[in-house]
């Protein structure tokens, strides 16, 4: 279920807004492919973490990435971001392949990993600044009254001149998300969002992530939280052992699964039997 587009002081809130004016929402409806992993794989010394891959995601998604640990998650976050590269196969985004055009692929994404990494001498908004000119905006005019939106929604206006390293653990979370937004990307990509969040900023961001989908933004979100995908995500994969083994909605997977309960159940029942992705030699594929 969707939520209500986000207000900030009497404003409506956009974060993905064209700089330019064009929508993308015009053109096929909004729902063409904005994720094409094609056989992504990758192999660390002899074990094969991620196993040939293939997953599409349209425009205007919010789609959860489920599994148990070590089954491949963050490797294929990771791989997405840049971060890692594939052993083989490949990514697109946003119609650009991720090896071949980097800088076009990875302009239009925004990454929050599962730890905030941050530079602490900084203060959150000379952070924000920083981020802003990584991606060629002018931090002052063409972003400073995006930047006051994004801490004012992640409610950090009042410790915005306060050095990184007072923030807490769920401060740094929220600066890092407000980080990921200000360049308004086409693409989300999350990995475990709600650790280190108080109960408060977790529901604040279950809310932004749905309102990003209504705007026409494609949210990619890795998670533990079977609660958290079930009320946010629109479209579910489940990884296990490196391999994709069920992709769909929720009643999809119910049906694969052959159980009418909640998420839990289904991936309970999915994941039953199967082996960790380390427990695997690479002689075995």
């Amino acid at each position: 279920m969707r939520g209500k587009r986000l207000q900030v002081q009497g404003s409506t809130l956009n974060p993905f807004e064209p700089v330019n004016g064009y929508d993308e929402r015009d053109e096929d409806g909004g729902r063409f492919q904005m994720i094409e992993l094609i056989n992504l794989t990758k192999t660390f010394k002899g074990l094969r973490a991620v196993d040939r891959i293939n997953l599409k995601v349209k425009k205007g998604v919010c789609f959860g990435f489920l599994g148990p640990n070590g089954a491949g998650k963050t490797t294929t976050i990771n791989m997405m971001a840049g971060v890692l590269k594939p052993t083989e196969g490949r990514i697109i985004i946003n119609g650009s392949d991720l090896a071949r055009d980097p800088s076009a692929a990875k302009q239009c994404v925004g990454f929050i990993p599962d730890r905030p990494f941050v530079y602490e001498k900084l203060s959150g908004l000379e952070f924000l600044h920083f981020i802003a000119g990584l991606y060629g905006l002018d931090p002052v005019k063409s972003t400073g009254p995006r930047i006051s939106e994004l801490l004012e929604l992640f409610e950090l206006s009042h410790w915005q001149e306060e050095l990184i390293e007072s923030y807490s653990h769920g401060m740094k979370q929220r600066l890092v998300m407000c980080a990921a937004l200000v360049h308004r990307p086409k693409v989300l990509i999350v990995d475990e969002p709600m650790v280190g969040l108080d109960p408060k900023a977790a529901r604040l961001v279950k809310d932004i992530f749905r309102d990003q989908a209504n705007q026409g933004t494609t949210v990619f979100m890795s998670t533990h939280s079977l609660e958290v995908a079930e009320e946010v995500c629109e479209e579910i994969a489940i990884i296990q052992a490196g391999r994709i083994i069920a992709e769909g909605t929720g009643e999809a997977l119910r049906l694969q699964a052959g159980v009418d309960g909640n998420l839990e159940h289904v991936f309970l029942k999915l994941t039953e039997g199967q082996g960790l992705a380390h427990e695997r030699p690479l002689s075995s594929y």
